[in-house]
């Protein structure tokens, strides 16, 4: 492979308000149906041979667009799902504030939440990595998935830690591009996407993990 498209799905109803995700499955909403026919054109001007998406419905429905304007299919790999967030999943940060007060002091440090029941950094890690070893030797590849899982897979592949998250998010509909140069992959843009709505990070959202499951 020479290049790889990491995309965000575009927004649902629970990423507007602010609401964890994880492997829930929620639609898209109104404004991510738009955005999955706006960022289409963007991608298929990479001129992927692939897509790759995760079997949730939120990235399928954002996959399809970009892959008709491909002339591909989409395939469909569970790997690429969301971060398994456990009993915060459906809850808003307020909802986990007020009932599980040390695991949402523990993500706002940037620690490691893996008590809510749901998958550390690493175990994401590791199945998009493993996923990602099975591609084909293609040019170009477009993966479309979520947020916590993009970011780990972008950082396993770059060799960088876990422990904290060197890359902020991706917004909805928006990617981070690798490409394989002098033997290595590298990255050559991140948060790229099409101008339109996205979930606006505030002052109190800067946190290390805070945005990255909060929106995922």
């Amino acid at each position: 492979m020479e290049r790889i498209l990491i995309l965000r799905h575009a927004r649902t109803a629970w990423n507007a308000e602010r609401r964890f995700q994880g492997q829930a499955d929620p639609p898209l909403d109104d404004v991510g149906r738009a955005q999955a026919y706006e960022v289409s054109a963007l991608i298929a001007a990479f001129r992927p041979a692939l897509i790759v998406s995760s079997d949730a419905q939120r990235a399928v429905y954002t996959a399809e667009p970009v892959a008709g304007a491909c002339g591909l299919e989409v395939v469909v790999d569970k790997r690429l799902r969301e971060r398994s967030l456990g009993h915060w999943e459906g809850l808003t940060r307020e909802e986990v504030h007020e009932r599980f007060p040390d695991e949402f002091a523990d993500w706002r440090a940037g620690r490691d939440v893996s008590r809510r029941g749901g998958e550390t950094r690493k175990q994401v890690a590791d199945r998009a990595m493993e996923m990602f070893a099975e591609l084909p030797d293609v040019d170009v590849v477009t993966l479309v998935t979520h947020s916590a899982t993009a970011m780990a897979l972008v950082s396993a592949i770059l060799g960088l830690s876990h422990e904290v998250h060197v890359l902020g998010p991706l917004a909805n509909c928006h990617w981070s591009e690798l490409v394989w140069e002098e033997e290595r992959w590298r990255l050559r843009a991140h948060n790229v996407g099409s101008p339109g709505p996205v979930i606006p990070l505030l002052t109190s959202d800067l946190g290390e993990d805070d945005a990255a499951d909060a929106h995922a």
